[in-house]
């Protein structure tokens, strides 16, 4: 009996640990799922607090300041500086991320995972996160090809779906074009990507 409770505790323990991402990533709204933490008073801040203004007017990763910030549908965004939360403030649209902040790699596979604040690219004028090097390069082995699939996994599967939900089925489920991180790889490899 007392492992039968021991068991049904950690069970709900992991359960309620799992829940708190959950709602963090799908707040609903436009912006939803986000690649988005919890940060004292900020429920939901956008790629673990990185200036985002600074990649298209600095050219990289900077971390903004928990006092310098603006919420759009309830996604915090932090700046470095008044005059980066000023351009934000003007035109949200033009520095927000791509794909919730999501590493731009998964979404093309219609996984929305990952997306760290130091792997990045400005193309044509839009901002692109990556999980690290290795996704970006996968991503640049076919720009143009990876970019309309990510727009279209995002436009009919990923937003306004729980990024969690989505994540499970397309892992379970995979697309046809899906490679695995060492098949990924592999190919950079082979061909000699470098972004």
């Amino acid at each position: 009996m007392n492992t039968l409770r021991s068991l049904s505790t950690c069970v709900l323990l992991l359960g309620l640990t799992g829940c708190a991402p959950l709602i963090v990533q799908s707040p609903g709204g436009a912006l939803s799922p986000v690649n988005a933490v919890t940060d004292g008073d900020d429920a939901r801040v956008m790629l673990f607090g990185a200036d985002v203004v600074a990649y298209f007017t600095e050219s990289k990763h900077r971390v903004g300041d928990p006092a310098i910030k603006s919420v759009v549908d309830g996604v915090t965004f932090r700046f470095a500086t008044a005059e980066h939360k000023a351009l934000f403030d003007k035109d949200p649209k033009r520095y927000i991320p791509q794909y919730g902040g999501y590493c731009a790699n998964g979404i093309v596979y219609g996984i929305p995972y990952g997306g760290n604040a130091d792997a990045w690219r400005v193309i044509d004028g839009k901002l692109y996160t990556f999980g690290g090097a290795g996704s970006r390069n996968g991503f640049y082995m076919d720009l143009q090809k990876n970019i309309a699939l990510a727009d279209k996994y995002w436009a009919e599967e990923v937003r306004g779906a729980n990024a969690f939900i989505q994540r499970a089925k397309r892992l379970i489920f995979r697309v046809p074009h899906y490679l695995t991180g060492p098949e990924l790889a592999k190919e950079v490899a082979r061909r000699g990507v470098k972004s």
